[in-house]
């Protein structure tokens, strides 16, 4: 409540120096002959009542040119501290306002579909947010405001359209974002088993944004449904070229592709590249399952455990401890059996992906983090030595 009375004083205490102001008055009137509203609205604050009160100073604060913008400070006050329905009040009663000039009002508008967005009203705030595009007004804002709705409304259509308006708007390159719209609509396209317009609309995904991994994936899947294993393993290696961080997204789809077309040895070879080159975890832990099928247990854990010396891993300990119980015996073996319990607890505490923008973390991959609105920003968590 204190809160709440040390927002509004400032604003009474302008309304009563306005009331004052404009008043024809005698000049030796007293304040509280001059401006009482002002008490009265201090009584319904001091009453825990603030919406009367809310009530009060506006009435007392004339709209006019020179007061706009205290209602506008007002209503945004309100949306930041959450209480957004005082904030739409103040805004719609800005709005009826017949004094309003057109730039005025439409502020007032741009404020009020914000408002609306607060509150989850989205069809209120699109009708608005539009009508400001209509009078070509605010429309940098309008239109990034539109495109929030319209990716909140999964309405992957007019977020490419409202995205090319955006661009030839503000000059501010928007391709990643278009291509995950592609991305979107590809994958609804792919639900329905429309299998060539899903491949559509990935290639003006990549179009877009050549470097959208997400795009490679879809692609590389749909091959796959086709029976298309070779060009499927094509282009899944493309995301080692685009972002060697995903490679733990396509590796079992390579391995899966490299056994289809019975070329073992061709696979084999392929994973040593990338852990030279990468050092990543999926990649030793695919081969250190060929190298017990074509040695032996020892030779396993021999090489683990000089990829762990280097690069300490919880996955790599959980598999060396996997194989190290297969040769143990009794106490050593109970010993081995509980610390591999002990480590599966951890790994399954430990978030597999985060955020690279704000640090959301997350079990699943998230196209769009769900804290930033970002898209393309959350990547697995891979321990990757990047020396």
């Amino acid at each position: 409540m204190m809160e709440l009375l040390w927002l509004l004083l400032p604003v009474a205490a302008a309304s009563g120096w306005w009331a004052a102001k404009r008043s024809d008055a005698r000049q030796d009137v007293t304040l509280a002959e001059r401006t009482p509203g002002y008490f009265s609205g201090l009584n319904y604050l001091l009453n825990e009542q603030p919406d009367k009160a809310i009530d009060v100073f506006i009435k007392m604060l004339e709209v006019d040119s020179d007061t706009v913008e205290t209602h506008l400070a007002l209503g945004n006050l309100f949306r930041r501290r959450g209480e957004v329905d005082r904030a739409i009040r103040i805004h719609q009663n800005l709005i009826a306002r017949p004094t309003l000039n057109r730039e005025q009002r439409a502020q007032a508008l741009l404020e009020l579909g914000q408002d609306y967005m607060k509150a989850g009203l989205l069809d209120r705030a699109e009708s608005l947010f539009t009508e400001l595009g209509e009078m070509n007004m605010f429309q940098s804002q309008a239109l990034g405001n539109l495109l929030t709705i319209y990716q909140e409304e999964k309405d992957w259509d007019k977020c490419l359209q409202i995205a090319k308006r955006l661009e030839q708007l503000t000059n501010r390159s928007l391709r990643k974002e278009c291509a995950h719209f592609y991305c979107e609509l590809a994958e609804e396209a792919q639900f329905r088993k429309d299998l060539n317009k899903a491949s559509q609309l990935l290639k003006k995904a990549q179009i877009a944004d050549e470097g959208c991994v997400r795009a490679t994936i879809l692609q590389g899947e749909i091959e796959v449904l086709n029976g298309a294993n070779k060009n499927a393993l094509r282009t899944f290696r493309q995301v080692e070229r685009q972002d060697p961080s995903y490679l733990s997204e396509v590796l079992p789809a390579i391995i899966d592709c490299h056994m289809a077309l019975g070329q073992r040895a061709e696979l084999i070879k392929y994973l040593h590249q990338l852990h030279q080159k990468h050092h990543t975890v999926s990649c030793v832990l695919a081969l250190t399952g060929f190298i017990q099928k074509d040695e032996d247990d020892a030779a396993a854990i021999q090489f683990l455990a000089n990829f762990l010396h280097e690069h300490p891993n919880l996955a790599g300990l959980d598999r060396m401890v996997e194989l190290s119980l297969k040769s143990g015996k009794g106490d050593a073996q109970e010993s081995l059996g509980i610390l591999q319990q002990i480590l599966q607890k951890l790994m399954e505490k430990r978030p597999a992906y985060q955020c690279l923008s704000c640090g959301f973390t997350a079990k699943t991959l998230h196209w769009h983090c769900p804290s930033c609105k970002t898209w393309g920003s959350i990547k697995p968590l891979q321990e990757v030595d990047e020396n």
